[in-house]
């Protein structure tokens, strides 16, 4: 997050200084030129401020730069007063002072992608601060080559014209609304959705979204997403054949919630959730993310939901640690189904020349949820090229927030592409190893996992291959206490004084095998290979349909080497019992 202040306080101080600089050359000196040329770079850095910051204010850094440019127009044209340009600074500056207002009210308006609607208005509101930008350029160049300014006002004026275009369609959709909602309501009304996946979530999170929507759309009923922030609309549009629906009011809600929804899943526990738990006549159900024990896998804030969908009984436990009392019957065991395409290893054999996967976390919100091990990594990364590994480097997509995250992750992808050029070894970082391979591929061209407490754990237990966890000390004592899925695993802790120990454990002699399939049911539930999703598909089934029974479950195949469990069928949901009253609390 420091790392996002610190974009956003240069992009500021650009955006301000360069305007007032220019405003002060063309005013005060007689470098008409330069005072232009600092102008357009003003330009720039607040068309780089506004995607850096969505919703900054630069109106009075737009009126300066405005007046700047008309005063080295009119010094250019030298011939004393121009009618023509005297109106085009009147128009100019009018749209300078009308666009964000637009703009604002664009932004109130509900917009949807896969859906066959045209509403072209927000969209082109939600672009008027960037055509305004792009307009004060034009003008700027043309007062820099001395065009006539009649050029420029035509220019202008077609801004003007389109604006007033804008203005009027949303005035008239403020005022005179049709009686049976907008276009985005009467196209959901016909799509007939019966669930929804809603998502409000800060920059960088949609992941959280597409890695469910396969498995929503196997469901094979209609459904929609439900955004609470514009810029998710294109990449999560993009990943799904389903409407996707951006609603930034409670009212464009209310237009978007049709009659025939039934169910709404989450995926977070995003404050905005609160605003579609309202709807008493839907059932909400929880999803996460991922499945990890880190304090916010046993958010209190869980028990508002009608149901909460777990990968296995270890979820349920982790919220009785935690102090959470929630009651039994919320709970349903569904398993994990992103990790059905993980292949599954059972053999233990020493690896010789292994590929060991490293997923380090991010920082975090909070120092209590800080389990990011990059300050302490570079021993460990070095111990694992001795032994000849190939490294895939796989960091969380938070962890540019963080200059100093940023500079440590930096640090080791110099390491591993100075041992690749030595060695011919093909480690993979940054893009390599998170956007064109996902973290199934990750997971299946490894040998061994070396992560922080994190979800990539549960995730990676799928495999039935050895894992490390970092242990960065926070905890103290209550370490495996507090996280259960380390004593299946070997715990490096933060001073890197088992290391070695850690490696040949991990490596060569892995005497933890055995236990990691019984963590495995634990954490992932008991379902058959075959049909792993099955588990999150026939529950999501029966609460659209309440009455639905899954078809006969299929034979099991062959169990993996720990003493066998009776199949309870891919549409069993396990069931744990309420934890007992005074379940002692391990800590924050």
């Amino acid at each position: 997050m420091r790392g996002d202040l610190v974009r956003k306080l240069i992009a500021r101080c650009l955006t301000t200084g360069l305007a007032v600089v220019a405003f002060l050359v063309v005013a005060l000196t007689g470098a008409t030129g330069w005072g232009l040329a600092l102008a357009v770079a003003a330009l720039a850095a607040a068309a780089v401020e506004r995607r850096v910051r969505p919703d900054a204010d630069i109106v009075a850094e737009t009126v300066l730069l405005a007046a700047g440019i008309l005063v080295g127009y009119a010094r250019r044209l030298d011939d004393g007063f121009d009618p023509v340009l005297a109106l085009t600074a009147l128009v100019l500056l009018g749209l300078v002072l009308l666009v964000g207002p637009l703009r604002d009210a664009g932004n109130l308006e509900i917009r949807a992608a896969n859906l066959p609607v045209r509403a072209w208005t927000p969209l082109v509101a939600a672009r008027l601060g960037g055509v305004l930008l792009g307009l004060l350029a034009v003008v700027a160049m043309a007062a820099a080559f001395a065009l006539p300014a009649v050029l420029a006002l035509v220019v202008v004026l077609l801004v003007a014209a389109g604006c007033g275009a804008v203005g009027l369609d949303l005035a008239r959709r403020r005022f005179r609304p049709s009686g049976g909602g907008g276009p985005v309501a009467r196209a959901l009304r016909a799509h007939q959705p019966e669930f929804l996946l809603y998502f409000s979530a800060p920059p960088g999170s949609e992941y959280q979204v597409t890695m469910w929507l396969p498995y929503l759309e196997r469901l094979g009923r209609p459904f929609l997403v439900l955004l609470r922030e514009p810029e998710f609309l294109p990449t999560i549009a993009a990943a799904t054949r389903a409407p996707v629906v951006y609603c930034p009011t409670l009212k464009a809600m209310d237009e978007a919630l049709v009659p025939s929804l039934r169910v709404a899943f989450y995926v977070n526990h995003g404050a905005k959730n609160s605003h579609c738990i309202r709807f008493t006549q839907l059932t909400h159900v929880q999803l996460h993310h991922g499945d990890s024990d880190k304090a916010p896998s046993a958010n209190p804030v869980s028990a508002i939901f009608d149901k909460i969908f777990v990968a296995g009984p270890a979820a349920i436990e982790r919220y009785a640690r935690a102090g959470v009392e929630i009651p039994a019957e919320k709970f349903v065991v569904v398993g994990r189904p992103q990790v059905e395409a993980i292949e599954v290893r059972r053999e233990v054999r020493p690896l010789t020349a292994p590929t060991v996967l490293y997923t380090p976390t991010w920082t975090g919100h909070h120092a209590d949820a800080n389990y990011c091990s990059l300050p302490v990594a570079e021993p460990m990364l070095r111990r694992l090229l001795d032994r000849g590994a190939t490294v895939i480097l796989r960091a969380h997509p938070y962890t540019g927030q963080n200059p100093a995250s940023a500079r440590q992750l930096a640090r080791l992808t110099e390491l591993l592409a100075a041992d690749r050029t030595r060695t011919g070894r093909q480690h993979l970082w940054g893009a390599a190893a998170s956007r064109e391979l996902s973290l199934t591929d990750c997971v299946n061209r490894s040998d061994a996992l070396v992560s922080d407490v994190s979800g990539v754990i549960s995730d990676y237990l799928y495999s039935g291959k050895p894992y490390a966890v970092t242990d960065l000390g926070v905890d103290g004592d209550e370490f495996l206490t507090r996280f259960p899925l380390a004593r299946s695993g070997y715990v490096l802790r933060r001073d890197m004084a088992n290391l070695d120990e850690v490696l040949t454990g991990l490596l060569d002699t892995d005497p933890l095998a055995a236990a990691r399939w019984q963590t495995r049911r634990r954490y992932l539930g008991d379902f058959p290979a075959d049909a792993y999703a099955e588990g999150f598909l026939d529950a999501a089934r029966r609460e659209l349909e309440p009455g639905w029974n899954p078809p006969t479950p299929r034979a099991r195949g062959t169990p993996p080497p720990s003493p066998p469990t009776p199949d309870p069928g891919p549409g069993h949901h396990t069931r744990v019992p309420e934890p007992a009253r005074g379940t002692p609390h391990p800590g924050p």
